[in-house]
């Protein structure tokens, strides 16, 4: 695990107002996270957990605060310049897989790769590696109706790995999921982020799965406390 930080947020602060009411989501989070690094992102149901992903997604601004990858602040790009880094350093991951249909398993994880500028013919190698990490090298040709819940969202978290990301950031990835189908999902996301050095960041309701994270960061009241 490298000390270099690939993820870093500092004095990160957001408010919304609802009904006349500022309602403060995040009042001063602070995070760093290492390459290779594997954090469990918990905290009560509305506590912000996803606006927090989101904002170090790049998909949202936060109020005050900086978002840096690599020791860069992004806070004043530009929405193309974080829309690339999204592109080339970032992956993610929700409790709803959001395949495309009418698209093979393999298609799915080609098509963000030809979106970052290469052809089908170099995408299609990179997309079956990842699904033969996942265990689903069989199932390349079949479109998501044809596979289960569980394979649905393996397809998922190859497509998030397609463009070799820094830091990968998934929002309850194993939530749709029955119990045992869960466990194998998380065991397989988690090797394969050991496996390539990412910086992964993983809110879960489920104690058991971030007890067997590296470390466990609870959201709380606007703030990030370390478990």
């Amino acid at each position: 695990m490298s000390n270099a930080l690939a993820l870093e947020l500092y004095d990160v602060r957001r408010t919304y107002t609802q009904a006349g009411s500022a309602l403060h989501v995040l009042r001063g989070a602070n995070l760093k996270v290492v390459p290779g690094e594997v954090i469990a992102l918990v905290g009560p149901s509305g506590a912000g957990k996803s606006t927090l992903l989101h904002i170090a997604g790049l998909l949202e601004r936060p109020d005050s605060g900086e978002v840096r990858f690599h020791g860069e602040d992004c806070g004043q790009f530009d929405d193309d310049k974080r829309t690339e880094l999204r592109r080339s350093r970032l992956g993610f991951v929700y409790q709803s897989h959001n395949l495309l249909p009418e698209f093979s398993a393999a298609e799915n994880i080609i098509v963000p790769q030809m979106i970052a500028g290469r052809s089908k013919a170099d995408a299609r190698p990179r997309a079956l590696e990842l699904l033969e990490a996942m265990g689903l090298a069989a199932r390349a040709e079949h479109r998501p109706g044809q596979l289960s819940g569980g394979e649905q969202q393996r397809v998922a978290i190859a497509r998030a790995l397609a463009n070799r990301p820094a830091v990968l950031l998934a929002d309850e990835p194993t939530g749709n999921l029955d119990p045992e189908t869960a466990d194998t999902v998380f065991a397989q996301l988690v090797s394969i982020a050991k496996q390539q050095g990412l910086a992964a960041i993983i809110a879960t309701h489920n104690p058991a799965l971030a007890a067997r994270m590296d470390r466990t960061v609870r959201l709380q009241h606007g703030l990030l406390e370390v478990l």
